[in-house]
């Protein structure tokens, strides 16, 4: 079986995670791709750790299988050179340079799309290729704090907090992939490229959403709920008899069966609990009563109660136990594959399900330059 992306070539200029993550999601649905670093290779997350295994950082592992390598002077006339000619017959170009970069090395979109009209090349930055902060350099942790992402996470008492993970870079490279696959979906209508121009802040507070959209409407600037949830109540984290888990009632029946499961069917009726806008205008009154009732079980007895009454709950659960899901076990989300380096890895699995084209590993994160011969070679062998 072939993937979905066959016979799209991508030539990857990225570094670091958002552009990465991108192109791995690209070759992991077919495509070839081909991530370019300068000599000796200018990925820094190739030194970003520990973990290392045999010298490959855990870091460059997680957004970089099923790519090949190789390394080009940009500041040079041969480097400029080798990426017009492979522009000349690929796709897409992807990279994560700061506003102006690209125009100073003689790659601006103008003068690809002379070479291929049919070329789509997208920009990822951190703040964007129009506005007075173009020229900023952008950093998850940066954008994650100013596009307010962070003032709505954590609580009075913790101050704001960023994510476990450097989510506006992931959310970014997943942004970048769905305009890359736009344009080329429209290419095939009207058989022309364009330029895609993604940035982190943009990408970020897109993210806000719900929390967003409720400022909007009513000029309040929300506050920092903790696990709680502006909208919906109860929609947060308990403590049980031996730790902690998640209830996230969406609906009156759910809160109802609910109230059945912690044997408080009372609460169903009060008056100040009968409705969501009700319970989300009773919250202080409402969740220490459940919390208390949640204090007689463990985590597991609960668990399985709400699942028994159709009410959404979940563990919190370490990365330990996530591993181990058995979920999560049938659906391939852990992986291992050979590396000629750092020996059998272990990496996250594909999300996408593909039936007719599924998602395959077929390489491994390459080292820096490790297809030189095959691309390069190649390369300029044709055009001799």
């Amino acid at each position: 079986m072939t993937g979905a992306l066959e016979n799209i070539r991508v030539i990857d200029l990225s570094r670091v995670l958002a552009g990465p993550y991108c192109t791995m999601i690209l070759g992991d649905l077919g495509a070839e791709v081909i991530k370019v670093e300068g000599p000796g290779g200018s990925d820094d997350t190739r030194k970003w750790g520990p973990p290392f295994k045999n010298g490959i950082s855990a870091y460059y592992l997680s957004a970089n299988r099923n790519k090949k390598a190789i390394t080009v002077d940009l500041k040079s006339a041969e480097g400029v050179d080798i990426i017009k000619k492979l522009v000349s017959e690929s796709d897409v170009i992807i990279h994560n340079f700061k506003t102006g970069t690209m125009e100073r090395f003689g790659l601006d979109y103008a003068t690809l799309e002379a070479i291929n009209p049919g070329i789509v090349y997208c920009s990822i930055t951190g703040f964007g290729e129009t506005g007075p902060d173009r020229h900023v350099p952008g950093y998850d942790f940066i954008i994650q704090a100013m596009s307010g992402l962070m003032s709505i996470t954590g609580t009075d008492q913790s101050g704001p907090l960023k994510s476990g993970v450097a989510i506006t870079d992931v959310l970014t490279g997943l942004y970048a992939c769905i305009g890359i696959q736009a344009a080329l979906v429209e290419r095939a209508q009207s058989g022309k490229g364009q330029k895609i121009d993604i940035s982190l802040y943009d990408s970020a507070v897109s993210a806000l959403v719900n929390i967003g959209s409720n400022y909007l409407m009513e000029g309040k600037i929300p506050k920092a709920l903790g696990n709680e949830h502006a909208n919906i109540v109860p929609y947060q984290t308990f403590r049980t008899k031996d730790g902690e888990m998640v209830i996230a009632v969406g609906n009156d029946h759910q809160f109802r069966a609910l109230c059945t499961v912690l044997n408080v069917p009372q609460y169903a009726d009060d008056k100040r609990f009968l409705t969501n806008p009700d319970r989300v205008l009773h919250r202080e009154e409402l969740v220490p009563l459940l919390q208390k009732e949640f204090l007689n079980e463990p985590t597991a007895y609960w668990y399985e109660k709400c699942r028994e009454q159709n009410i959404p709950a979940g563990p919190i659960q370490n990365l330990e136990a996530v591993v181990n899901d058995a979920q999560l076990q049938a659906r391939n989300m852990f992986i291992e594959h050979e590396h000629p380096t750092a020996g059998t890895i272990k990496m996250i699995g594909s999300p996408l399900k593909l039936s007719r084209t599924p998602v395959a590993v077929k390489h491994h994160p390459p080292s820096p330059g490790e297809h030189n011969d095959e691309i390069i070679g190649n390369l300029f062998e044709k055009n001799k």
